[in-house]
């Protein structure tokens, strides 16, 4: 099996078992809550699925050779692989697919999953994004933990 493909069905299991927890938390809450909350009962499933995940993932923006904290934070990026956005909102909009559009372009990873918790199924707020990187701009405006770049707050 050829790396692309390795990493494609890692990613695969990876969106699958989250969309199952995700499940398991709407059924055990239903719709109604705040997105906070949503976010860390699903953390919790994470946790004992023993899923490596990051919340709140800072994206700083490169201006002119400088890092930008601009405020753009990732809910989850779950096993450096998958981007987590989580919503509980009456509904789903295209400003939403382009927010988790642009985090994956700026994170430079290639899937991410949209979850919108305020449904009646949640089958019905659920988007897996795939960014198949046709601009690679973003990316190299975006300063990952490897940049030689100076931070200013």
């Amino acid at each position: 099996m050829h790396r692309r493909d390795a990493e494609a069905q890692r990613t695969n299991e990876i969106t699958k078992r989250v969309i199952g927890y995700a499940i398991d938390v709407h059924r055990a809450l239903g719709p109604g809550l705040l997105e906070s909350a949503y976010e860390e009962c699903l953390c919790c499933e994470l946790s004992e699925g023993q899923m490596p995940f990051r919340r709140q993932v800072a994206l700083p923006v490169l201006y002119k050779s400088v890092k930008l904290d601009c405020g753009y934070r990732m809910d989850l990026m779950v096993d450096d692989l998958v981007v987590v956005e989580i919503k509980a909102i009456e509904c789903l909009s295209p400003i939403h697919d382009d927010q988790l559009l642009t985090y994956l372009k700026l994170s430079a990873k290639s899937v991410g999953l949209l979850i919108n918790f305020n449904v009646p199924v949640l089958k019905e707020g659920l988007k897996r994004i795939v960014n198949h990187f046709p601009d690679s701009s973003a990316s190299l405006r975006l300063c990952g933990e490897n940049s030689d770049a100076p931070a200013l707050s």
